[in-house]
């Protein structure tokens, strides 16, 4: 998750809906939302731009004055955390200890040494005796929390690394935004990460699809009007030695970069933070143990699995609920 940049946008559109853009956590936001008339678009995206801002001064590993990269660094002890930063950390690590460590948040070390944190990027996969040196010094049962004191306890070496959950807090945190201002009508993205609400411009659901890995091939598409949507995968972020394909998303198991076969996982929920962390400690599970965890927690996911040069797909009871009820819709605002 890097630090803002660039400056933002926004234009009118029909039937009083607006659209806004603007840079952060190294990607781009949108907002598409019904404008009151007494609403100034200037003012709501100051706001939500600002409170964007503030996420990253709090999370971000790509800014050495954040509070996670000071955190990061810190001697061993206990120490207060804002409550944006402490809501994610508790939310990750609960999900850490639900997955039995599947999902892990933190591997900020294993991330940096690998290529695809701040520190930048390789060509070629790291030693394996850097990569042992790191597992020793990570691992999410090597803290714990204060929930009285918004406290976090630092061992010593413990690298927490939130961009798996951090931008769907974000979303969260716009659409909430939006709320707050008498704004119920809306989609939010961020980076890919998506929440809506009610309708769009032409008073239908909004209009949404889960990308495929394959470029050329079709996306699944489905309608919401209440909900978010993200995405964990292994074709953005990666690079390639000896014909060797190491994507960012690593096991906690190994230190490595996953290899299950799973090209991406998809997941629907009513939080955008627990639909990111969610694709992500999915895909770390793997096909069999993430659809066997999703069932049983009547998680809406889809999984999208390698199968030669095609992707096979597979979806829980709860997402196939969704896709029975997905129409046609067009997405125009």
């Amino acid at each position: 998750m890097t630090p803002p940049v660039g400056q933002g946008k926004f234009q009118a559109s029909c039937r009083n809906y607006a659209t806004f853009s603007g840079q952060s956590m190294g990607t781009s936001w949108t907002i598409r939302c019904r404008l009151p008339g007494y609403r100034r678009p200037e003012a709501l995206y100051a706001k939500v731009q600002a409170k964007l801002d503030d996420i990253v001064d709090q999370m971000s590993t790509w800014q050495d004055d954040s509070v996670l990269s000071t955190l990061n660094t810190s001697p061993t002890g206990w120490y207060q955390m804002p409550p944006d930063l402490f809501i994610v950390l508790r939310c990750a690590l609960a999900l850490a200890k639900d997955t039995h460590g599947a999902y892990d948040p933190t591997m900020g070390e294993l991330v940096n040494l690998w290529g695809f944190g701040p520190k930048g990027k390789v060509d070629q996969p790291p030693h394996q005796d850097a990569i042992a040196g790191c597992m020793t010094r990570s691992g999410w049962q090597r803290t714990a929390l204060n929930d009285v004191h918004r406290g976090v306890f630092q061992p010593g070496g413990l690298h927490f690394d939130l961009s798996s959950i951090a931008k769907g807090y974000g979303v969260d945190c716009m659409a909430r935004t939006l709320e707050s201002l008498d704004v119920f009508h809306y989609l939010v993205e961020l980076g890919g990460e998506i929440r809506v609400r009610g309708v769009n411009g032409l008073g239908e659901p909004w209009a949404l699809a889960i990308e495929s890995p394959n470029p050329g091939q079709p996306n699944l598409p489905l309608t919401l009007q209440s909900g978010a949507l993200a995405t964990s995968g292994d074709y953005r972020r990666h690079f390639v030695h000896e014909g060797r394909h190491y994507a960012h998303t690593l096991d906690p198991s190994t230190g490595y970069p996953l290899s299950n076969g799973l090209a991406s996982v998809s997941v629907v929920h009513a939080e955008c933070m627990q639909a990111d962390a969610l694709a992500t400690a999915l895909l770390c599970l793997g096909l069999d143990k993430g659809m066997a965890y999703a069932e049983t927690r009547g998680i809406a996911a889809l999984f999208m699995i390698r199968v030669e040069n095609d992707i096979a797909v597979e979806w829980t009871t709860s997402l196939n609920n969704i896709l029975s009820s997905t129409k046609t819709t067009r997405s125009e605002v």
